[in-house]
């Protein structure tokens, strides 16, 4: 069970082309978007969906499948941690901000 502590698993959509960052080090970064919607009746019984974004980092091997097979609107299923981590924005003001670290994708065969 201790492995679960910082898990998290999501199915979603690719909200843009995934950006590839290649590090002077030979390594290779992806980062996108990935939303996932939430559906339910409300009292008045209409349906209603919620959108949420969630930021999405890869590295290595699985970097370079999401480089190679995942573009805008692909629905995919990630396997990773939640990584916190701050910056400073152009006006250097810091920022939080806390994004997927994604160590397994899966391409679902539903191509939308």
């Amino acid at each position: 069970m201790s492995t679960l502590k910082n898990s998290v698993q999501l199915m979603g959509h690719v909200g843009q082309t995934p950006e590839v960052i290649n590090l002077e080090s030979g390594k290779k970064l992806v980062k996108f978007s990935l939303a996932t919607n939430e559906f339910y009746n409300n009292n008045d019984g209409e349906k209603v969906t919620n959108t949420y974004w969630h930021n999405i980092v890869a590295w290595g091997k699985t970097a370079e499948i999401i480089e190679k097979y995942v573009e805008k609107g692909r629905e995919i299923i990630v396997q990773g941690k939640l990584t916190p981590r701050s910056y400073e924005d152009k006006n250097g003001e810091k920022r939080y901000i806390t994004e997927v670290n994604c160590n397994e994708v899966v391409l679902t065969s539903k191509n939308s």
